[in-house]
């Protein structure tokens, strides 16, 4: 984003709970792009947030902080990277691979473990449990042996699939979890899979970055194209 084109008077919007579901326009937020803080994680907020380039990310206890940075980071089918010794785990297999099977249990573990500490806490795991009941939020489980291993969760809107986090028990599981959820996403309609922020993890496994008006303007065509995933079934083939 060209930083010329931000208003220098930006200041982020506090929101009331239970207050009109509204956001500032992120086009014109600093590159870090915090641009609302407080309200609530009701279904009606969260949904408007992602249709509109922005998620929620705050520490346990403390009001919501809603965020779109700029760039953002974005994965592609045809950018996957998927390593020598990746690529021998997905062909060994020895693993099943499930889809919304059990959302509650991927998401606690996405904040399990994690020594920066993690922003997954109960208002987070309730409202996202809201979101995958209403059909919104969905998980896809890695198995071996009957135990749950690995795995990723996020949500969509459209066309749009915004992924949250991924964990792992084994190793690789979380990265068979991404490259299944990538493949099968984008075989089913996916046109925009978001990983919101850059990190070395991702960029291993061939994320990029984009800028800020490039992703409001694919995602405002996203958002408009139907794609059902309710009944996926998730395949990491090579």
């Amino acid at each position: 984003m060209n930083s010329s084109r931000q208003d220098p008077g930006f200041q982020p919007l506090f929101l009331e709970p239970g207050g009109p579901i509204l956001l500032p326009d992120p086009s014109q937020a600093d590159p870090e792009g915090l641009v609302a803080v407080g309200g609530d994680l009701s279904v009606e907020r969260l949904l408007h947030a992602y249709e509109h380039a922005v998620f929620p990310w705050f520490d346990p206890g403390m009001l919501p902080f809603w965020w779109s940075p700029d760039p953002r980071c974005v994965m592609r089918a045809d950018s996957l990277h998927v390593s020598t010794s990746l690529e021998r785990c997905l062909r060994r297999g020895g693993f099943e691979l499930t889809w919304n099977k059990n959302f509650a249990a991927v998401m606690k573990a996405c904040g399990e473990g994690r020594e920066e500490g993690t922003w997954i806490g109960p208002e987070m795991l309730a409202a996202y449990a809201r979101l995958h009941q209403q059909g919104h939020a969905h998980s896809l489980e890695v198995w071996v042996e009957g135990d749950l291993v690995g795995g990723i969760y996020g949500v969509q809107r459209g066309a749009l699939f915004a992924a949250e986090s991924m964990f792992n028990r084994m190793r690789d599981m979380s990265k068979v979890a991404l490259v299944a959820c990538i493949r099968s996403l984008f075989d089913r309609g996916i046109e925009v899979f978001d990983v919101q922020f850059m990190t070395e993890h991702l960029a291993s496994l061939g994320a990029l970055e984009i800028s800020r008006n490039k992703y409001l303007e694919v995602l405002r065509r996203a958002v408009r194209v139907q794609v059902e995933l309710a009944n996926l079934v998730p395949d990491c083939r090579i």
